[in-house]
């Protein structure tokens, strides 16, 4: 089975389309799901700025986020370093395909309800950061040649600050590095997932992609092994509830089916330079499959506007 290029893990050359974007994501949880969080890092070198997301979230816990859109790109076409107005982060790959670590300083945004990012956000300025290491989970999984990108399953461990708490992590995530593709989140809908289910199974998925039905990209990582299922059809159904958040759905990834029930949301709202504006909730959830095994990860649903 094909693996990632080391060399890829490193920031790559745009051409010349104004959405073409390089994002890496880092999403992390604690085994027993009370407690989760994420980074993107998104570039849009045509545009001349950063998107820079990171939250922690948990089912009795506000939501603290930061959203920037407006970060400047780095100084070094190689840097992952960002720094905006009460933001400062880094992330530094220390051995390739194998260990990274994330470092946030920042003031987050304590929000009552995860809804209100849709609308004018409003609560307290906390201040907020991370000090985590993701380290790879056995493989690293290479999506099949439609678009460059890859997936790997973590280990993560480190610290989260959230105001004068200070809170140890030892936990699991999943990070991916994509690239090259125009991300038009105004035009295409998708949903995401990844998680681990307590016999150590891990598993990916990309799929309810606008207009192509049940196609997707799938892995599925059994407790035991290192090797890959892969899959290219993944079932998606969701029950929608207010302002688009979902309540339950359903993934069906090859013979795994997963029940899944979202925990606690960190929504975005994505403004395209015209106006229009997609909606992008993003979850910690738990995992149930038909056998009775469960687990937690994350889920999200890109939500263009109305055609």
């Amino acid at each position: 089975m094909p693996t990632p290029a080391a060399i890829d893990e490193l920031r790559h050359i745009p051409d010349d389309n104004p959405l073409w974007n390089e994002s890496y994501y880092f999403d992390w949880f604690t085994n027993d799901g009370s407690l989760g969080g994420y980074i993107r890092i998104g570039f849009y070198p045509n545009l001349g700025t950063v998107w820079y997301w990171a939250c922690v979230v948990g089912p009795d816990r506000k939501l603290i986020t930061v959203v920037s859109h407006d970060v400047e790109m780095p100084r070094s076409a190689q840097s992952l370093e960002v720094r905006a107005d009460g933001i400062w982060a880094d992330h530094v790959v220390e051995t390739a395909l194998d260990h990274m670590t994330c470092n946030l300083e920042a003031f987050g945004l304590e929000v009552d309800d995860p809804a209100e990012m849709y609308h004018d956000p409003r609560g307290a300025l906390v201040p907020f950061g991370f000090e985590l290491d993701f380290e790879t989970d056995r493989n690293a999984y290479l999506w099949p040649p439609i678009t460059p990108r890859y997936e790997i399953p973590c280990r993560v461990h480190g610290r989260v600050l959230i105001g004068t708490e200070e809170i140890e992590i030892d936990g699991w995530g999943q990070r991916d590095h994509s690239w090259g593709a125009a991300r038009d989140w105004w035009t295409f809908g998708w949903c995401w997932s990844a998680g681990r289910l307590d016999d150590g199974t891990r598993w990916h998925s990309a799929g309810a992609f606008t207009g192509a039905g049940d196609w997707g990209v799938a892995y599925r990582l059994d407790g035991d092994a290192t090797e890959f299922a892969e899959f290219d059809q993944v079932g998606v159904a969701a029950d929608v509830g207010r302002e688009g958040l979902v309540d339950v759905a359903t993934l069906v990834i090859g013979d795994l089916t997963l029940t899944v029930e979202p925990l606690a949301w960190s929504p975005v709202l994505l403004v395209h330079p015209d106006g229009r504006e997609a909606r992008f909730p993003r979850a910690l959830a738990r995992f149930t499959a038909a056998d009775g095994r469960s687990g937690h990860g994350w889920i999200e649903f890109n939500q263009p506007p109305p055609a």
